[in-house]
């Protein structure tokens, strides 16, 4: 039997964090990882200052500052672009709310501006004419993803000791994890951090599966500028029930455009949903009227982990010692990555986490049926 300090389930951003960060502290850390893709592989890579709430925001702007501490470093691959957000507001109510978002932002020290309907035309002509106005957040940016979690893998292999191995885990007991050819692997400490699949090794993790579609385009450089979101996806991103979609179109440093997004709950069929596909290329034309002229070149579906509040669960696990957790990031797993695993890995050692952990713990939430 292999023995480890923490044995890390899910290699996907978050665990790949997880391990960076624990690695980092002195730890030695075994990963776990069914190669089964994720959310990290299926999502846009967007890395946003959200501030739905002021956990939420917390969790996102610490991540963000490890973003930009970490891209200088990054290789090629990773894809880091500062591109900035904008947050479109299509009439004078958005342009309120963007006014309020911009003075939360600001009071915790994130750049940001109000660009009226003038100045939002010069800096993406692409959009209709008749928006409002537009809240610019400079620091937020995109990466990929999957190439991101293997470079923190990367570097956490350069500075320490670090497995990883290409399995299934079944089950956990206690500290031992049991794989899918019945072998075992224990360690000091156990992180589950495997998305959508996680109640499978912990159930009764309030964990639902959020469905989301993308749509990424041909090659045209200097269409698009910035992360374009309606302001209204602030309350389709957090709809508990039901079926939305809202305007999001990253461009790809390629010169792709990626295009979303859909939210589909009480479902697990990865096949494309083509009704609600139309209803989210129609919702992005009515913003973005010349994507009509484009052509895609490939649609996909993914599976967020939401949990019943939008916040993710991060820390001790409170019926099963030894079980710590980093799961229900839901949408924004890749930007909340870099603080759950800092979060996490001080909660681990016992040092002082470098933001309040009550929001995110366990706790909140009846898990006594998962233990």
């Amino acid at each position: 039997m292999q023995i480890t300090d923490i044995l890390v389930i899910g290699a996907g951003i978050v665990g790949a964090a997880c391990a960076h960060a624990l690695v980092q502290a002195g730890l030695s850390v075994r990963i776990i990882d069914a190669r089964l893709g994720g959310a990290t592989a299926a999502g846009m890579g967007h890395l946003v200052v959200m501030d739905d709430n002021p956990a939420e925001l917390a969790l996102s702007k610490s991540s963000l500052d490890h973003w930009h501490a970490w891209a200088p470093q990054m290789d090629a691959g990773c894809a880091f672009t500062a591109c900035g957000t904008l947050w479109l507001a299509a009439n004078e109510a958005e342009l309120q709310a963007a006014h309020a978002k911009r003075a939360t932002l600001q009071a915790q020290g994130v750049a940001c501006e109000m660009l009226d309907a003038a100045a939002l035309a010069r800096a993406e002509p692409a959009l209709r004419p008749s928006l409002a106005g537009a809240l610019k957040v400079q620091g937020d940016s995109v990466v990929y993803a999957p190439r991101a979690a293997q470079w923190l893998l990367d570097q956490a292999a350069a500075h320490g000791k670090i497995v990883l191995e290409q399995a299934e885990a079944t089950q956990i007991d206690g500290r031992t994890v049991t794989l899918r050819d019945g072998s075992q692997r224990s360690a000091g400490s156990i992180v589950l951090a495997s998305g959508i699949q996680a109640p499978q090794l912990c159930p009764g993790l309030p964990l639902r599966p959020k469905k989301g579609h993308l749509v990424i385009t041909d090659r045209y450089p200097g269409t698009v500028h910035h992360q374009l979101v309606e302001l209204g996806y602030i309350t389709s991103a957090h709809h508990s029930d039901g079926t939305s979609v809202a305007f999001n179109v990253q461009p790809r440093p390629t010169g792709q455009l990626l295009i979303g997004s859909s939210r589909e709950f009480d479902t697990t069929d990865a096949a494309v949903n083509h009704a609600l596909l139309a209803r989210m290329l129609q919702r992005a034309l009515m913003y973005l009227p010349g994507l009509a002229d484009l052509n895609a070149i490939r649609t996909w579906t993914g599976f967020r982990a939401a949990t019943p509040d939008s916040l993710p669960i991060i820390g001790p696990h409170p019926e099963r010692p030894h079980l710590w957790l980093a799961v229900g990031h839901e949408g924004l797993g890749v930007t909340t990555a870099p603080a759950t695993a800092q979060l996490l890995a001080a909660q681990i050692t016992g040092s002082t986490p470098p933001i309040d952990p009550r929001p995110y713990a366990a706790q909140r939430f009846d898990l006594r049926g998962a233990a």
